[in-house]
């Protein structure tokens, strides 16, 4: 039945013999016009192959210079993250003199008070540039610190500084711990809020490149360092300045501080890629002289002196001006390892700028040389291809070609005649895969059914001398379930009873029905004339066949497949309201339960059957809805 589908659908479209003569016509006159054209199509064309040349080299140098900008702007990130962390040191360094003007009796012009106003200007000053936006070159974007945290970081270091200048403004006979404590406390609050600040830049430069997140990190590491290094201190300048016992509370603080001091170290010297690493292995030496040796063990001093209940050897003013030197090996640290950072990042923007040069260099002497070749290309191989140009238009109105003239200066071109000839011989070898290639196009690849297009095309074909022919039935069966297969056992698995599937269906079928893949798991039968009950009958032989037939795995696990059936009678005329009508039976079966047969109801006269009404479903032109499968 198919083979004579297919003969008819050909015959339909086949041409008769004048326009054969009308082609070999049209044939000459192109030959003609395109003597006359060649040099203008292949100017266009050397011309679209130049641009395309240039896009391929664009293609190329993009990578190159996409790396290029990143490195420009991971140094102008790690140059304003600096900044910030700058801030962060010039407020911690802010506690050293405010505790020195709080321990001392009050004075408008100290030298004391000096520094201290020294270091707020300062750290006013470095505030201030974390809201300034830099002069940015093309391609480059700021992460300004949001204006909400500074106000925040602002409004707590003017609460801290009035409470230093209320202290400061008092005689030390009526100073209390507990006033100092408060102040020094409102300093550290500082720092914490400021500390937020560090986080949230590190976050904005490690999500712009992930590669900036060691420096952000190691970078907030040193600053909390040297953070926690002054608070070691000002935790026991309270009761030192009021000369008065050394509080527990006191002690504890200082050396949970201390404990967090040596775990930030630890781990800082625990990253052995550190830029500048050779170099800063002496200011390494350095801290651990200087701070953690000499530094702590002042401090210690004072608390032991503190617990003991005697007189401290030292006043606040010389314990911090002994305990601050010692921290300064920490700050010769942090700019050594920012100095590096930022080195590190200056030579990778170099080497990518040097890289995208060389790139750019490359291309476009490779694009130059391309150029070229295409132009002597057309000098010296398009030209003398006109000579097998009329040729080619020969064979394409099926004449019989004459042997080339075989110039001297066109030995390559021979090549090509000959491949001419052999293409002559071939011309029959094509046609048949032509013809096969169309039957492949025809049907669907995995069940060698039918596909939806020649379905159609089938079932709207009807020889004019034969009415009854215009009748017809259409089953279609969609497999139950199906994505569960798909999910359970595997896409291959599910192709695997695709293809049982539709054997089963050309076993149970007559030489005169029609089957094909309506798609997905959605088959369609077509049932020549109006017996509507045959078609049903033929329905549920196939769901019985189906149900009981014995699907496997890959690895021989055996399961079931069941499948819902829509049955519809109409006319090949009016076939896309027959689709419609046997679509609807299938939805009603599929939300009925799935597994079983339904139909629908039309027009045409069927005595043989009367359907019942609990399986019929009358339509006026409506859609069903999306069916789930």
């Amino acid at each position: 039945m198919l083979k004579s589908f297919i003969s008819t659908w050909q015959n339909k479209r086949h041409q008769p013999e004048e326009e054969s003569t009308n082609n070999s016509d049209r044939v000459r006159q192109t030959q003609i016009g395109s003597h006359q054209s060649f040099d203008q199509k292949l100017s266009v064309g050397i011309l679209l192959a130049i641009i395309c040349t240039t896009l391929l080299a664009l293609s190329i140098v993009t990578p190159t210079y996409r790396d290029f900008t990143l490195s420009r702007q991971n140094l102008h990130d790690i140059r304003q993250y600096r900044l910030v962390l700058d801030a962060a040191n010039y407020l911690a360094a802010e506690r050293g003199p405010a505790n020195i003007v709080m321990s001392e009796e009050p004075s408008l012009d100290s030298a004391g008070v000096k520094r201290l106003a020294e270091f707020r200007t300062r750290s006013d000053a470095a505030l201030a540039q974390l809201e300034v936006k830099s002069v940015s070159y093309f391609g480059l974007h700021d992460h300004l610190v949001p204006r909400r945290m500074l106000e925040e970081v602002r409004n707590q270091l003017a609460i801290a500084r009035s409470k230093v200048d209320r202290i400061a403004a008092i005689p030390r006979v009526s100073l209390s711990r507990e006033e100092i404590q408060d102040a020094i406390d409102s300093m550290f609050e500082v720092s914490d809020r400021f500390r937020a600040v560090i986080a949230w830049n590190a976050s904005e430069l490690v999500q712009h490149d992930t590669g900036l997140e060691a420096s952000a990190l190691i970078g907030q590491m040193l600053s909390d360092l040297r953070d926690y290094g002054g608070r070691v201190g000002s935790e026991i300048v309270a009761p030192l300045a009021t000369n008065q016992r050394m509080p527990l509370q006191n002690v504890i603080e200082s050396r949970q501080t201390q404990g967090r001091l040596l775990e930030l170290w630890q781990l800082i010297n625990s990253q052995t890629t550190l830029y500048n690493a050779a170099s800063l292995a002496a200011s390494r030496d350095e801290i651990d002289r200087a701070f953690f040796r000499d530094g702590l063990a002042l401090v210690d001093q004072v608390i032991a002196e503190g617990r003991r209940n005697l007189h401290y050897t030292l006043t606040a003013t010389e314990f911090t001006n002994r305990y601050v030197p010692t921290m300064r090996p920490i700050e010769t640290y942090r700019t050594a390892f920012l100095d590096g950072v930022v080195e590190h990042f200056v030579d990778v923007k170099t080497k990518a700028l040097m890289t995208l040069a060389m790139t750019v260099l490359i291309t476009g002497a490779i694009l130059a040389i391309l150029v070229g070749i295409m132009l002597s290309v057309r000098s010296h191989v398009f030209r003398p291809l006109m000579l097998a140009h009329d040729n080619v238009l020969e064979l394409a109105a099926d004449r019989s070609i004459s042997p080339p003239a075989r110039a001297a200066r066109a030995r390559e071109i021979r090549s090509l005649f000959e491949a001419i000839e052999v293409l002559q011989e071939r011309l029959q070898e094509r046609a048949f895969l032509t013809e096969e290639l169309k039957r492949q196009a025809e049907t669907d690849g995995l069940t060698a059914l039918l596909n939806r297009r020649m379905l159609d095309r089938f079932a709207q074909l009807s020889s004019p001398q034969d009415r009854a022919d215009r009748s017809l039935c259409l089953i279609l069966l969609d497999l139950d379930h199906f994505k569960d297969v798909n999910d359970t056992y595997g896409h291959v698995t599910g192709d695997r009873v695709l293809i049982q599937t539709a054997e089963l269906l050309r076993s149970h079928l007559r030489a005169s029905d029609i089957v094909a893949r309506f798609g997905g798991e959605e088959f369609a039968i077509l049932v020549p004339g109006n017996d509507l009950s045959g078609a049903i009958s033929i329905a549920r032989k196939i769901r019985l066949a189906i149900q009981t037939e014995t699907f496997t795995t890959s690895d021989g696990t055996p399961f079931r497949v069941t499948a819902s059936f829509g049955v519809a009678r109409g006319r090949r005329d009016a076939w896309p309201e027959l689709i419609e009508h046997a679509d609807a039976a299938l939805y009603r079966a599929k939300s009925e339960g799935r597994n079983r047969v339904r139909f629908t109801r039309d027009t045409l006269p069927s005595p043989s059957i009367v359907p019942s009404t609990s399986n019929v479903l009358t339509l006026t032109g409506a859609r069903r809805p999306k069916t789930v499968r």
